[in-house]
């Protein structure tokens, strides 16, 4: 066998067992889109399905272990996949540079730095590198979430909800200087 078939063969059964953690989790196949996307291209995805009107969004938080003494670590990756969410509190405020697909540049935007969130059914999936396991459950809200995975939820939304900040300032707007430091 060749390469190509081997490779060929392993995708065919990671697909198959998507759909069956799809039939044991009693979700839509377009419900698990989000999650799905994330696992295979990477990033924070959100989607609504035109006939039920169901918002969906899969946002990953990346921790990273790493022991300074054996120099060696692991990146633990956790993607929530949220039907129909809702932001039930925001804290803080950070201005950022984001960089979206529908976008031709990276614009500053202002997120908030915590959120509370909480949807119809939540989904936690989690990636081991170690044991090559994505372990994957329904799990209660709400949850708060900080930093860089908060920014995400904020930005997902406002894809969700077709909305957008006001006026935007983008990397053309900067301007250098030589710094004496």
């Amino acid at each position: 066998m060749d390469f190509l078939e081997e490779e060929l063969k392993k995708k065919l059964k990671f697909n198959l067992q998507e759909q069956e953690i799809i039939k044991k989790l009693g979700i839509k196949h377009e419900v698990f889109l989000p999650l799905l996307f994330s696992l295979k291209f990477g990033g924070n995805w959100s989607y609504k399905t035109k006939k039920d009107s169901v918002r969906l969004m899969a946002i990953k938080d990346k921790v990273t272990r790493y022991d300074p003494e054996e120099k060696l670590g692991h990146t633990l990756e956790t993607i929530y996949l949220f039907s129909n969410p809702v932001i039930l509190k925001e804290e803080g405020r950070v201005l950022r540079l984001e960089k979206c697909s529908e976008k031709q540049e990276r614009e500053i935007v202002k997120r908030p730095y915590k959120v509370v969130i909480d949807g119809e059914d939540i989904i936690k999936a989690v990636l081991d590198l170690s044991s090559l396991k994505i372990r994957v459950k329904h799990i209660q809200g709400p949850l708060t979430l900080e930093g860089s995975t908060a920014y995400g939820v904020s930005h997902e939304m406002d894809h969700l909800n077709e909305s957008e900040d006001e006026e935007r300032k983008c990397l053309w707007d900067f301007s250098y200087e030589i710094s004496d430091s």
